[in-house]
């Protein structure tokens, strides 16, 4: 709960201080400009408090690790995709996406920090507890603060201690730990696929005791 508390007002941080020409660089996500990318958390900002009050009275059946899956890499025709490619376009100006953003995730930010990390609720059809569901957000607003920078160099990065806590959840989803020479930021870009292994990366990961099976992608 403490680093959703730091990596989501991260992130938030980092986009109310892009430049209005910034949002038309392409991000780390294939395909999306940094205004596409920004689109996508105010949808997900969304669903952090309708989950906190959808209150679930059976056992969970995911923790913060398996809330996620993995599945096929995006091939562009994903209608959700689509859909806030279209959504971003429509925002017209920077300001009223940073505005939206602002406005939805300091509610969210909010929400989370009154949750009791105890309680369960449901979300995709699944149960868990409210403290697993905020630290499974910890990886994707970390993975999406690394793309949201990808471009722009002079961008703030996310705190460590969420890139730390992401790797170890992407290493727990996988199954198998990164080289130790890898930088948490270099784990998770190549781990997800956002950035293609040197030769000399490669050949750390072929000599891993558990090999990883890369890229991961989440859903």
């Amino acid at each position: 709960m403490d680093l959703f508390s730091r990596s989501w007002p991260a992130l938030r941080t980092a986009v109310a201080e892009l430049r209005d020409e910034d949002f038309a660089w392409p991000s780390g996500c294939t395909g999306w400009l940094v205004r596409d990318l920004v689109c996508h958390p105010v949808i997900d900002a969304q669903d952090v408090p309708i989950t906190l009050v959808t209150p679930a009275d059976t056992q969970p059946t995911r923790d913060a690790v398996t809330y996620w899956n993995l599945v096929e890499a995006p091939n562009g025709e994903d209608p959700l995709d689509a859909l806030t490619v279209r959504l971003a376009a429509a925002y017209e100006e920077p300001w009223l996406l940073k505005f939206h953003l602002d406005d939805v995730g300091s509610a969210a930010g909010r929400a989370a920090a009154l949750a009791d990390p105890a309680v369960r609720v449901g979300t995709r059809g699944e149960v868990l507890t409210t403290g697993d569901y905020l630290a499974a957000y910890v990886l994707e607003w970390t993975l999406h603060h690394l793309d949201l920078i990808a471009h722009l160099p002079d961008a703030a990065e996310p705190p460590a201690e969420g890139l730390a806590r992401s790797r170890e959840l992407l290493e727990r989803i996988a199954g198998a730990a990164f080289p130790p020479s890898f930088s948490d930021e270099d784990a998770l870009l190549i781990g997800t696929g956002r950035r293609a292994p040197t030769d000399a990366e490669k050949a750390e990961l072929g000599g891993s005791a558990t090999p990883l099976r890369l890229p991961l992608v989440l859903g």
